[in-house]
């Protein structure tokens, strides 16, 4: 994740509408597929507390557009086939593991840019605290479901809950290398390791929801 594509997140943002048949309802899918898909995440890592869903869609869409790998966590059997069953031939664009995701994501995934959790795991907080540590590359970890959560209050700093959907938790955690594997280095993909912040603006004639990523200093306003 070496560098913001504008393109590649608005490319992921309305194919996930188009595979969600949203076309004028976006939801916490799209946003999350334009930060996987604009941050050109190669690794991609989803933990579902039930059947994965429309937040899968999104990152399968990010995908296509970065040439990444997709990881789907579920937690048994029976989710493993329900999710088959939901994505339907976009299943195959996925590897699915059936483990214990807190575990999953400590030992075997390290190296993954880019990590969404379903807040509604039980064990939401012990995966979300346990990633924050020993990362083999800068990562973004997004949390969804986060609303009437406490993950968002204990979380590290440089973490924002943003209201889209039921809660979005942002997160961004630096890896060992202090440099996300990328020659640029910088948090969540900054050219020449600006910092970047989120901001999300409602319209208050239509109630829209607008989230534009901030670079500082000298950057400049991408929409996500």
């Amino acid at each position: 994740m070496n560098y913001w594509s504008a393109e590649n997140a608005t490319e992921a943002y309305i194919k996930t509408m188009k595979m969600g048949k949203r076309a004028n309802e976006p939801d916490v899918a799209e946003f999350i597929s334009a930060i996987a898909a604009g941050n050109n995440a190669q690794l991609m890592v989803v933990a579902c507390a039930e059947a994965a869903g429309s937040t899968t869609q999104g990152l399968i869409a990010a995908s296509h557009q970065t040439g990444g790998r997709l990881i789907c966590i579920v937690k048994g059997i029976e989710e493993l086939h329900s999710s088959k069953q939901a994505l339907s031939s976009d299943a195959s664009q996925v590897e699915f593991v059936v483990g214990n995701a807190q575990t999953l994501l400590s030992n075997d995934y390290k190296s993954a840019d880019l990590v969404v959790i379903d807040c509604n795991l039980e064990n939401h907080e012990g995966i979300l605290g346990a990633i924050q540590t020993e990362r083999e590359k800068n990562t973004i970890v997004l949390g969804y479901n986060a609303f009437w959560k406490d993950s968002w209050v204990w979380s590290r700093l440089n973490s924002h809950l943003l209201p889209i959907g039921e809660g979005l938790l942002l997160m961004r955690i630096a890896g060992q290398s202090g440099n996300g594997g990328g020659k640029n280095g910088g948090h969540g993909g900054n050219k020449g390791g600006r910092p970047s912040h989120w901001v999300v603006k409602v319209d208050k004639c239509t109630g829209e929801e607008h989230v534009f990523r901030i670079r500082s200093p000298g950057g400049r306003v991408v929409r996500a």
